[in-house]
């Protein structure tokens, strides 16, 4: 049970590290998951949403060179009634989930970065296959339900010094 698929929810894990005020380096992401020899990384996804198509270019380069595959989704705006302000959201879970589902045969384990609730059902489907998740989040940004159906759960701040962007 080494082979390893991660799945980043980029737009959702943005908010968790401005929450905890500090960033993590995709780089040290895969290393610090990695490090056992017996793991296998087969698959590093990272998901997120663009304002245009040269949106984060340099970034996305970056993720690509480290291994990452990268989808992306424009960002669609919303306009809520009840605050008056409008909102910039691209919902990429469904982008996740296909691919997490579509790999499924080649994994044994998966670490989610998210805390997105919408997962539980998904998490439950891929538990039932015998495969093992992570999932990795931050207090007061993991939903209950996802919480509840993951086999392990790692706070961001428990892996800060494995992960965090160093300043150069």
């Amino acid at each position: 049970m080494n082979r390893l698929s991660i799945f980043v929810d980029g737009n959702n894990m943005f908010y968790a590290q401005q929450k905890n005020g500090w960033f993590f380096d995709p780089k040290r992401v895969l290393e610090h998951f990695t490090t056992e020899k017996s793991v296998e990384l087969i698959n590093a996804y990272w998901y997120t949403g663009l304002k245009d198509p040269q949106d984060q270019r340099g970034f996305r380069d970056a993720l690509i060179s480290l291994g990452y595959t990268v989808r992306t989704k424009i960002l669609k705006e919303y306009y809520d009634d009840t605050s008056g302000r409008y909102s910039q959201k691209a919902n990429l879970d469904i982008e996740i989930v296909v691919d997490m589902f579509n790999t499924v045969e080649q994994y044994d384990r998966v670490i989610l970065f998210s805390g997105d609730g919408d997962f539980e059902r998904a998490i439950e489907q891929l538990r039932s296959k015998n495969t093992h998740i992570t999932v990795v989040s931050t207090e007061g940004m993991i939903a209950r339900e996802l919480r509840n159906v993951t086999d392990r759960y790692i706070d961001l701040n428990d892996i800060r010094p494995h992960i965090e962007k160093a300043d150069y």
